[in-house]
């Protein structure tokens, strides 16, 4: 269950979905936090533009990078601060699965046995992370990828739309899976790589 009452960090189409979710969990979202001065209301909601009176948060922000350096931004400004996590009704999470503060599993994913979801993760509509797989902090599994069991994905990657990851594979950290992939070997860190099979395009600089 997502805390009660939180606010989202970010006020774009990501945290329309997670306003769904937290909703539909039993919580309350209580307002906004965006950075653009000029934007005040967002969803019928409040934006504030500061942390005072704000105790809980989930970060609403699709880009990993960017989700990263706003939460090590607020546990330096606010060491005090609850991060929350969602988990959408229609998602099938094993009881043996871990899903860890920060992260949103949302509409129809399937996180099954053993699977360990990092911090500030997001698994994405209809995504299928399959017995044993490791998501480090800060991955973005994309809506509709399948990954099978046992497959691990580095800290900060993406997984892309309608992606396959097959058994067993490694993938490393802050790379990026292009959309529709089928990932047959292990990934290096820092690369885009895309295609059927997947191949590793170039360095991400």
């Amino acid at each position: 269950m997502p805390n009660k009452a939180i606010f989202l960090y970010g006020a774009g189409g990501h945290a329309k979905v997670i306003r769904d979710i937290v909703e539909a969990s039993g919580g309350q979202v209580a307002g906004l936090v965006d950075d653009n001065p000029n934007l005040d209301r967002f969803m019928d909601l409040e934006v504030k533009h500061g942390m005072d009176g704000v105790n809980a948060v989930l970060v609403s922000i699709g880009i990993n990078a960017t989700r990263r350096k706003v939460v090590e931004r607020l546990k330096q400004a606010c060491p005090k601060l609850t991060f929350g996590k969602a988990v959408h009704p229609t998602a099938i999470v094993s009881p043996h699965a871990t899903v860890e503060e920060g992260t949103v599993v949302m509409q129809g994913a399937i996180l099954q046995s053993g699977v360990r979801v990092g911090k500030h993760a997001i698994v994405n509509t209809g995504a299928s992370v399959d017995h044993d797989c490791v998501l480090g902090d800060y991955t973005h599994v994309s809506p509709h990828a399948t990954l099978c069991g046992e497959v691990v994905v580095g800290e900060g990657t993406w997984i892309g739309a309608g992606s396959v990851v097959i058994q067993g594979i490694r993938i490393g950290k802050n790379s990026l899976i292009g959309a529709g992939s089928v990932v047959c070997k292990d990934i290096p860190d820092g690369v885009l790589a895309y295609g059927n099979p997947c191949r590793v395009i170039r360095k991400i600089e």
